[in-house]
């Protein structure tokens, strides 16, 4: 009788165990697909801006000539950037900080910058596999432009 008891404590423990686990695992789904939809409707809404400020580029105007900063929430934490206009064009994008971001993440994303120099505009596609932080180099280059505009 004592060995069936015991056996019964430790299945009650390992289903105990199980049931926590899938928990954690089922929390851990929800916060990356809030933190996707997050991501998602901020890109919106600068997407927005964008095509709002592309308006008004078209009507005649263009980027003023400096160093412009901006920065935005990436996958580990805050990216700053620094956006250089020659000409009224972008000429260079660097990423200043990046503290807490994962370093292949961040390398992978960097590949987002020369398509935002070709398209002079933050509104270009994320980078598939480094998606937040692509996004957040985005923004933070879409956040410098908006102080840019003439």
């Amino acid at each position: 009788m004592k060995t069936f008891s015991v056996r019964a404590v430790n299945l009650v423990l390992i289903v105990a165990l199980l049931i926590g686990y899938n928990t954690v695992l089922t929390l851990r789904d929800k916060d990356d697909q809030i933190a996707k939809l997050t991501a998602d409707l901020e890109s919106a809404k600068l997407y927005k801006q964008s095509v709002m400020q592309s308006k008004e580029d078209a009507a005649g105007g263009s980027y003023e000539d400096d160093i412009w900063k901006g920065e935005a929430q990436g996958f580990g934490g805050v990216i700053q950037v620094e956006v250089t206009v020659e000409g009224g064009s972008i000429t260079d994008i660097s990423i200043v900080s990046a503290e807490k971001e994962d370093g292949a993440y961040l390398s992978m994303a960097e590949d987002i910058i020369p398509t935002i120099i070709d398209a002079q505009s933050a509104d270009v596609d994320t980078i598939s596999g480094a998606t937040f932080s692509s996004t957040g180099i985005k923004n933070a280059v879409a956040q410098a432009l908006k102080e840019a505009v003439k």
